[in-house]
């Protein structure tokens, strides 16, 4: 999952960013725009929307979503809580939630999948708590009951087996693809990455 970020993106494209990162292997995109305001957020979903195959995601904003027809929400601790979301989203519509502790887990038992983080300390969100590493991430996996779970929070290429082995089903990236030249390539190898750990 490519989740855009205002400082990494500075004056590029998001919408010609994310078709290389869907060419490159991406399955989802995130539209994570802190410093944007909700109109211009909902712009940037909306063009999304109609350019990429694969689904994409509005963080913290069931709203926008909705009016962009994104294919779900992504969620955090301080969000609109997850069954609010639930209620007002039509059938089919995801609902993601940011779990990094036991109590956070507990809170998000309606959501479709967990991102579960951070894997390692990041840059990108200052407020992510301590490094899960992969034994955190698997602990945390183990309270899912079976939904999907990603692993967010500075995770490298070569950390993607890591993460299928402790249960994971997909990463999600920030600068590891936007802090690159080459966000195909970058896409690439993390596809690589989770292509390597299917026989483990």
């Amino acid at each position: 999952m490519l989740v855009t970020d205002d400082r990494l993106l500075g004056a590029r494209d998001p919408v010609a960013l994310a078709r290389e990162a869907e060419a490159g292997g991406a399955t989802a995109v995130q539209v994570r725009l802190k410093q944007a305001s909700p109109r211009e957020q909902l712009a940037v979903a909306r063009a999304l929307v109609a350019a990429l195959r694969i689904p994409v995601l509005v963080n913290d904003r069931p709203d926008v979503a909705l009016a962009a027809g994104a294919a779900g929400v992504h969620l955090g601790p301080d969000d609109v809580p997850v069954p609010v979301a639930r209620a007002i989203a039509p059938a089919g519509f995801i609902v993601g939630a940011s779990v990094g502790s036991e109590a956070e887990a507990a809170a998000a038992t309606d959501a479709d999948y967990w991102g579960i983080g951070p894997w390692r300390v990041t840059s990108t969100k200052a407020d992510a708590g301590e490094a899960l590493g992969a034994a955190g991430f698997a602990r945390l996996v183990a309270l899912a009951n079976g939904r999907p779970c990603i692993a967010i929070g500075a995770v490298r290429p070569e950390d993607v087996p890591l993460v299928r082995a402790a249960g994971g089903a997909g990463v999600a990236a920030i600068s590891g693809l936007l802090a690159t030249d080459d966000v195909r390539r970058a896409a690439a190898a993390y596809a690589r990455g989770w292509s390597s750990g299917e026989a483990g």
